[in-house]
């Protein structure tokens, strides 16, 4: 199986990050000096994934502009000399090939997902969610795809999470096949203490095949009133191969203010222009508390 497409589901409300998110798509708040759609789409081109649907709503044009050429500006930055800046906005527009299409109801992930059956046909897609931002030495999403290729199976990305915080995730029930990667024989959303599995819980990437899709149309509604992505893959598990990668990377769920205020502070230190600048600051804020 070979891996060419993706997902990005980018159709949430935003409710966490209210009320900078009223007008403005979460997925297009800054980390730094991109939006954090862009490390998302930046990462499946990395793993080698040509063609890529973002599933958006009504209120997130926003995203369809950010990728796209902007002939006034770059002709203006153009004539500037500010030769730098025009290749960064030239850049983003050109990182793979984006499409759209729109959620129109609000039923959850796993609806989500199944708006891209047309687009995604009898192929393998990954999915990457528009709140998890991964840093990797390797892309998440490649690590996934390597797995899936290798036992011609769905691959769905997990970390160990402590007990307590399982209940806010999903649990998935794994038997080991190799190093860091482990057969799934079932998943449960959202569990209640009794219902756990282990403390391995998806985080936000996966690799699936088109089997899910069918899975998706006919799911009743989970958790929350809503057709539940992880449902489906207890379904799909059961059906075919799915196997689970214990990722290597550090995880950011942007979603919300404290892991959007992380995600944040750990790139500016990272980022040439800010990093000096930002530690002096970090450490003589630290001698004022």
């Amino acid at each position: 199986m070979k891996v060419r497409k993706a997902v990005i589901p980018a159709a949430g409300l935003g409710t966490r990050m209210l009320p900078a998110t009223k007008t403005v798509p979460k997925e297009m708040l800054p980390l730094v000096d991109k939006p954090a759609l862009q490390y998302i789409i930046e990462e499946a081109a990395a793993a080698g994934i040509e063609d890529i649907l973002v599933v958006t709503n009504r209120a997130k044009s926003a995203m369809d502009d950010y990728f796209d050429y902007y002939p006034e500006l770059e002709t203006r930055l153009n004539q500037a000399g500010k030769d730098r800046e025009l290749a960064e906005v030239r850049r983003a527009a050109d990182l793979a090939n984006i499409f759209y299409v729109r959620q129109k109801e609000t039923r959850g992930l796993g609806h989500a997902i199944w708006r891209a059956k047309r687009f995604v046909g009898d192929e393998p897609f990954a999915v990457l969610l528009g709140d998890d931002i991964m840093r990797a030495e390797k892309p998440v999403t490649a690590q996934l795809i390597e797995a899936a290729e290798r036992y011609n199976a769905s691959a769905v990305g997990v970390q160990q999470v402590a007990t307590a915080a399982i209940s806010k995730y999903c649990s998935v029930k794994v038997e080991p096949l190799e190093e860091r990667v482990f057969r799934v024989s079932d998943v449960v959303e959202k569990p209640r203490l009794e219902q756990i599995f282990s403390n391995y819980a998806i985080l936000g990437r996966y690799v699936l095949t088109s089997g899910i899709f069918d899975i998706l149309e006919n799911l009743k509604p989970g958790y929350g009133g809503e057709i539940q992505l992880t449902d489906g893959l207890g379904l799909l598990c059961k059906q075919e191969e799915m196997v689970a990668v214990d990722f290597e990377g550090k995880r950011y769920d942007t979603g919300n203010l404290k892991g959007f205020l992380e995600a944040t502070i750990d790139f500016s230190l990272e980022h040439p222009e800010t990093g000096e600048w930002l530690k002096r600051f970090i450490q003589e804020k630290a001698q004022e508390l």
